[in-house]
């Protein structure tokens, strides 16, 4: 597998190197506050460190990271955050995707790390594929572990919320230097609705809530090895499920 970071290509090399390429890799993060014991740039170090990752019988072009993205209430009041208004986001996804499949791709990964950024990117997507031939894939890192995996290696006390040891374990898998464990205490977030239905449930503060929450004290590095393992090891079925699929036809096709 060759990763070319687009950055990289020469204007002689860039017409040639998108046609040998079979798709483009998009890493999507946020500069958000994380709490104290997590670097502001934690999503962004893990869809870059996700996007080093890729192997496989493929080729791909890499481009540069998009940092700053919308970010909910409850963390933009807390130091160092920056918060992109939602529909500002949408129409940058739009005209970035459309630039890209401009210069030649039909196929781009999308590889995200911050939750808040799936309804705009997903947006973006829909709108797009309406109106250029592409197949848009939008892969999510915190996706690629269900949940009974996350309770199997760290414990049942809700692990995946925001700057917990879910998130901990992952950002220690890419950074380890980053993160300071012992900057903070277990803060138990809020039990989840007992209901057993998805749903998406949105408020302004809720406390026990410091703009993180988690047992991180059940984060490691060898939670985070695993992680990593087996994240890596999903994307990489999902990619190469997704180039064996068919080419998608024009938009308003009749066929």
């Amino acid at each position: 597998m060759t990763l070319i970071d687009v950055r990289t290509l020469t204007g002689v090399r860039v017409v040639e190197t998108i046609a040998a390429a079979d798709f483009a890799v998009l890493p999507v993060g946020s500069v958000e506050w994380h709490g104290p014991h997590l670097p502001l740039g934690a999503d962004t170090l893990l869809a870059e460190g996700f996007a080093g990752t890729l192997d496989g019988d493929w080729m791909a072009v890499l481009y540069p990271t998009i940092a700053f993205t919308a970010s909910p209430g409850q963390t933009r009041s807390y130091p160092g955050t920056i918060g992109i208004r939602p529909e500002t986001m949408v129409d940058y996804y739009v005209q970035v995707l459309e630039g890209i499949l401009q210069s030649g791709f039909t196929r781009i990964l999308i590889l995200n790390a911050h939750d808040a950024n799936m309804s705009t990117v997903r947006s973006a997507m829909e709108w797009v594929s309406g109106r250029t031939t592409a197949s848009l894939l939008l892969a999510n890192w915190f996706q690629l572990v269900p949940p009974r995996e996350t309770t199997e290696l760290l414990g049942s006390a809700q692990p995946r919320g925001h700057g917990g040891s879910f998130e901990t374990s992952g950002v220690m898998a890419f950074a380890p230097d980053s993160v300071d464990l012992s900057a903070v205490t277990d803060v138990p977030p809020r039990p989840k609705l007992a209901v057993d239905a998805d749903h998406v449930l949105v408020e302004s503060h809720p406390s026990p809530w410091f703009g993180w929450s988690g047992n991180i004290s059940q984060a490691n590095l060898e939670v985070a090895a695993e992680l990593r393992r087996r994240a890596s090891d999903r994307l990489h079925t999902l990619i190469a499920a997704w180039l064996r699929s068919p080419a998608p036809e024009p938009p308003g096709s009749t066929r």
